[in-house]
This record gives structure tokens, sequence and C-alpha cells, in this order.
């Protein structure tokens, strides 16, 4: 490291990949959360049995792409967070966790349910995706059970989280919001 690198001021912002994965994520999951709950209504057909399929690649897809952010996380230091309460910023740090924990779960606990049901399944049609267990019909109720609960308190969270990012945005003008929000680098932030 320089001593120009060192005296230069912190990134206020994510990273460009960050910001992407983020949205990218949070789109996905929203998306396959309003199909999730429009799908299980449907009366089984041919179009029924494509709609499942390309939610579960694209839950495979979320898997993915957590793991990647999970990753990237790791080893990329985020931008130093405003000042704030300790108890906020506990809650915070809680949250995240969390939503983490969730974004992996939820796609595990799909093909978990998948694989109990004993059907093949594909990736977008590309290459098959081997199950995780056996056929088993106990595990499959308890595979669903377990993947509908996460799924509210994945979507809980996700109102929590935009919650606090609005309180922070609009209340305490403390540019947290800005920090993910896809926009135009400041000098200095990373890529």
């Amino acid at each position: 490291m320089s001593a120009a690198d060192a005296m230069a001021p912190a990134p206020t912002r994510y990273g460009a990949v960050a910001i992407a994965l983020h949205w990218l994520i949070a789109l996905s999951i929203l998306g396959l959360m309003g199909v999730g709950i429009w799908m299980t209504d449907l009366k089984p057909s041919p179009r029924t049995f494509e709609i499942y399929a390309l939610h579960k690649s694209a839950g495979l897809l979320v898997l993915a792409l957590a793991a990647f952010r999970l990753i990237w996380r790791v080893t990329h230091r985020p931008p130093p967070p405003p000042a704030m309460p300790a108890w906020q910023a506990r809650a915070a740090s809680a949250t995240h966790g969390a939503l983490y924990a969730l974004m992996l779960a939820m796609p595990i606990t799909g093909w978990l349910q998948h694989s109990a049901a004993g059907y093949p399944l594909s990736w977008f049609g590309l290459f098959k995706v081997p199950a995780l267990i056996g056929r088993d019909r106990e595990a499959l109720a308890f595979w669903q059970q377990w993947h509908e609960w996460l799924a509210w308190a994945l979507a809980a969270l996700i109102l929590l989280h935009v919650a606090a990012a609005l309180k922070h945005h609009f209340l305490d003008r403390d540019g947290l919001l800005g920090r993910m929000w896809p926009a135009r680098a400041a000098p200095g932030d990373p890529s």
C-alpha cells in the first residue's frame, strides 16, 4: 500500500459488484416469492410444471449468487456505516446476518424438498442437478413446511431491511441508502 493509498479517503459506497449482486438478488428473491405464492394455486398442467421448473432453476441461481455475494462480502471490506446508536448497529448486523442465512437456506430447502419428491431437476434445461436426498414422503412434507416458513421469515426481514433503509434516508438523512443505491460512483469509491 502506498502512502497515497493510506491517505485516500475511505469509500462511501459499496463497489459496483456488491451493488449489482445486491439488486440482482433482491429483485430475483421478490420475483421468486411472488411466483412461489402464485404457483401454489395453479392446477397441474404442462405449463404449471414449466413454471415450477423455472422457479427451481431461478432459486438455484439465487443460491449461487448468494454464495458468491457472501464470498465477495468476506473478501471486500464494505464502506464504514454512518454514525448510529450501538443498538441500531447491532440490529443491522443481526439483520444482515439473518438475510445472508435465509438467502442460502431458502434455495437449499427448496432443493431438499424437490429431492424428496423424487423428480429429476435440471438447471434451465442445461444440465441435471443431483438430488440432495432420496425420495421420501415425510422429508418432502418436512422440507416443504420449512421452505414456506423461511419464505415468510425472509419476507419479514426484507420489510424490516427496507423500512430501516427508508428511515435512514428520510428521517436520519445520513446517506446510508446511497451506499447501496445504483448510481455513478464518487471518486475514490471501489468498482
